[in-house]
């Protein structure tokens, strides 16, 4: 199994002896028909996206062709040294926009929209949601203050500004580093899912202020002005009108995905996501700065203002610097949790020998979470001495590893079924070690989780 990114999608490399594969598990039956749709469309127009091998719709799954392991990111993080970008990352960037153009334009003639999820286009509704997730999962949990009504009348200026733009091509949707993959030094790409109809700014928006790639405003200004030349040997392009939509394009990009790390990050307690909070907040800087759309917007650049100017928000990736214990209960006939700190695993507690309320009936609806469970857990001395012994275990490398200056340790508890046992273990490591230690504690209910999907 691969480590998971930011969906709730499951991805694994499957070799043989001559070839290898990706296998894909996504439990949401219309983003995979508009994968494997988009797929076979795009193949058809010899664009360069991996091959469907097979399907099962049935069991969500399908296997893919294998790309390797080198994103656009990697290729950069392996290049670039300090602030520089070498012209060599450059001219892959233009190779990337000039494929990027070919998607949007070539790419989007025939495409069935009908088949495009959750929205056929990215219209007032999807513009809508997405700064309803900005304003929910990153203004409020960041408590950053706002007029409500104001903000809303905002938006929907900002809303009737972008839909003035041309936005009859295919709209990639999250078009960033993480999903071009670089095969044979050429860009392929990947996690089109959520592809829809829109307008060509947005694309680009994305991959040139794609947080944590950090492209210099220089740069991003030639790759801009490139883009724009490229376009014009497809179609008639007013630059001036061009630009100026970019801008605002720009400006709902960067608010999707600080509203994507405020639930992530915030809400979900995952830690890597808010280590991009203060690239984000940079790029949010220097829009503010040079951004002109025409249109009056002063409580939605005051809220932005008060984002940029919160110090807690700058140094908030400096939480990195404490170790993070990564706890996770599961069900032994899915599998032991993956690590995706990339340290290959930590302690894996088998609490099966434990008395099992799930073997009872008025057990069976409920989890190591309820107060019930709780209690009968309360009355057995076999849990408390298990847990005395896993405290102990755990302690001793949770002090070496603070000692040490190490990052991650991950602590998996399995049983049967993932639901009593290994869920009540976990929440009880997880308290006691908040409670006795300066750490981060991400907690995470595996088998519990995928019953919500």
């Amino acid at each position: 199994m691969l480590p998971p990114s930011g969906s709730y999608r499951e991805y694994y490399r499957i070799a043989g002896r001559t070839k290898s594969a990706m296998g894909a598990y996504n439990a949401d039956a219309k983003e995979n028909q508009a994968f494997l749709e988009f797929s076979e469309h795009f193949k058809n127009k010899q664009l360069p996206v991996p091959a469907i091998y097979g399907v099962d719709m049935d069991h969500h799954v399908y296997l893919q062709e294998d790309l390797g392991d080198v994103t656009l990111y990697s290729f950069l993080q392996g290049i670039r040294k300090g602030k520089a970008f070498p012209e060599e990352l450059v001219n892959f960037y233009k190779k990337t926009i000039t494929k990027l153009i070919c998607f949007q334009v070539q790419g989007g003639e025939g495409l069935n929209y009908s088949k495009c999820y959750p929205r056929q286009a990215f219209d007032k509704q999807s513009m809508l949601w997405d700064l309803h997730y900005f304003k929910y999962y990153f203004l409020k949990l960041a408590r950053v203050p706002f007029d409500e009504q104001a903000l809303e009348d905002d938006y929907h200026r900002l809303i009737d500004f972008l839909l003035e733009a041309d936005h009859d091509y295919f709209l990639y949707r999250d078009f960033q580093s993480r999903n071009v993959m670089v095969v044979d030094d050429e860009p392929w790409f990947i996690d089109y899912q959520g592809g829809r109809k829109g307008a060509l700014q947005y694309d680009l928006a994305s991959l040139l202020f794609d947080a944590k790639a950090d492209i210099p405003n220089s740069v991003r200004e030639e790759l801009l002005n490139f883009y724009v030349e490229e376009l014009e040997n497809h179609i008639v392009v007013d630059k001036q009108e061009f630009k100026q939509h970019y801008q605002g394009y720009v400006l709902i990009r960067i608010m999707q995905a600080m509203g994507a790390y405020g639930f992530r990050g915030f809400y979900e307690k995952k830690e890597h996501f808010l280590k991009s909070i203060p690239y984000a907040i940079n790029n949010l800087k220097y829009l503010l700065e040079t951004i002109d759309l025409g249109i009056e917007l002063p409580t939605l650049f005051a809220a932005l203002t008060n984002v940029t100017e919160s110090e807690e928000l700058m140094t908030i990736g400096q939480r990195s610097s404490l170790l993070t214990v990564r706890i996770s209960s599961f069900s032994y006939k899915r599998g032991i949790p993956v690590d995706v700190s990339g340290n290959g695993g930590g302690f894996v507690f088998d609490c099966r020998a434990i008395h099992n309320p799930g073997g009872y009936p008025e057990y069976a609806d409920k989890t190591g979470k309820d107060e019930e469970v709780i209690a009968f857990f309360g009355k057995e001395p076999e849990m408390a001495d298990f847990l005395t012994d896993v405290f102990s275990l755990v302690d001793k490398s949770v002090e070496k590893y603070i000692s040490r200056g190490f990052k991650n340790l991950m602590v998996n508890f399995g049983c049967t079924g993932g639901q009593h046992r290994s869920v009540y273990s976990a929440e009880q490591l997880a308290s006691h070690l908040q409670h006795k230690y300066k750490l981060n504690v991400e907690l995470k209910h595996v088998e519990q989780d995928m019953k919500k999907r």
